[in-house]
């Protein structure tokens, strides 16, 4: 992941995907006002199933509706923080890549079968493109006074990368890994039958070939196969192959092919790790302070 990847993530988490002003804001409940702006029972609407198609193609069902739900706690400080980085940026005439923005929309059509599906999509969150093509317009204005206001003065010294290696040591440890390979049958009987002819010396990729099976070579460590797979595999030695394992319907053939033990890793190794790590929590801690800033120069009004 790129620095400026991390940046673009560690943003997100403080302030809130953009918002639009409904032209309707005229007859809509306002329910708070930022410098010459008001945000509306609309906007708040508009935030959430902005996010919703966002987040869509990481989540969805009732996943996708908890992490919403979870969101809604702050929901208007965040469209006040929005609010107050789209001013700044357009004090400061920052201005959104077109380009960026159509890709981002084409990239989202994608999600769906057809133009049709798009739009209705959108429909029922209560939107049209236009509203989708001027909140992603906004995201980007954001990105962009944050990278100019924010990002461009945070450095990383190579003296602190070395320093938190030094003092976290036994982050950079790795664990345990088994490299091996992988029968996979659908019949049990089949399973046992190659199991005892490899146990005669048949040569597990001869045997691949023969009944047309699927071999695999893996590597895990422990904690990242499923508990059925994982007792098996760490017990075997090495060259050892494991009688038939049942797994979700299916039957598998473990052959293990090596361990390769924990070791320290080098400074050189993780050093991008390392800065990537602090940048993002420099980034965190300077875009808070930025933004509290920009709070403590401006006119808000929260309505009761």
């Amino acid at each position: 992941m790129s620095a400026r990847d991390l940046f673009l993530k560690s943003a997100l988490t403080v302030i809130s995907l953009s918002v639009l002003i409904s032209p309707a804001a005229a007859q809509d409940k306002i329910v708070a006002v930022v410098g010459n702006e008001v945000i509306t029972q609309t906007d708040l609407d508009n935030f959430v199933n902005f996010t919703r198609i966002q987040m869509a193609d990481k989540l969805s069902g009732s996943q996708l509706e908890e992490k919403i739900t979870g969101m809604k706690a702050g929901l208007l400080q965040r469209l006040i923080e929005d609010k107050l980085i789209l001013q700044e940026a357009k004090k400061n005439g920052v201005r959104a890549d077109e380009s960026r923005v159509n890709s981002r929309i084409t990239e989202i059509k994608r999600r769906y079968p057809s133009e049709k599906h798009f739009r209705s999509a959108l429909a029922e969150d209560g939107m049209v493109e236009a509203n989708l093509v001027t909140k992603i317009r906004d995201q980007m204005l954001m990105y962009n006074i944050i990278d100019s206001k924010v990002r461009s003065k945070i450095v990383v010294n190579p003296v602190e990368i070395t320093d938190f290696y030094n003092r976290n040591m036994s982050l950079f440890k790795t664990r345990e890994e088994r490299k091996f390979q992988s029968l996979l049958f659908e019949s049990q009987d089949l399973a046992k039958s190659v199991y005892k002819q490899l146990k005669d010396g048949l040569d597990i990729n001869e045997a691949a070939k023969k009944y047309s099976l699927t071999l695999s070579d893996l590597d895990a460590r422990k904690t990242e196969l499923r508990k059925e797979i994982e007792d098996v595999l760490f017990n075997l030695q090495v060259g050892e192959i494991s009688q038939p394992v049942a797994n979700l319907g299916k039957f598998y053939l473990l052959k293990l092919s090596a361990i390769i033990p924990p070791r320290q890793q080098t400074l050189a190794e993780v050093r991008e790790q390392i800065n990537n790590s602090l940048l993002e929590r420099k980034m965190q801690e300077a875009l808070v302070k930025w933004v509290d800033g920009l709070k403590k120069t401006a006119y808000i009004k929260i309505m009761p």
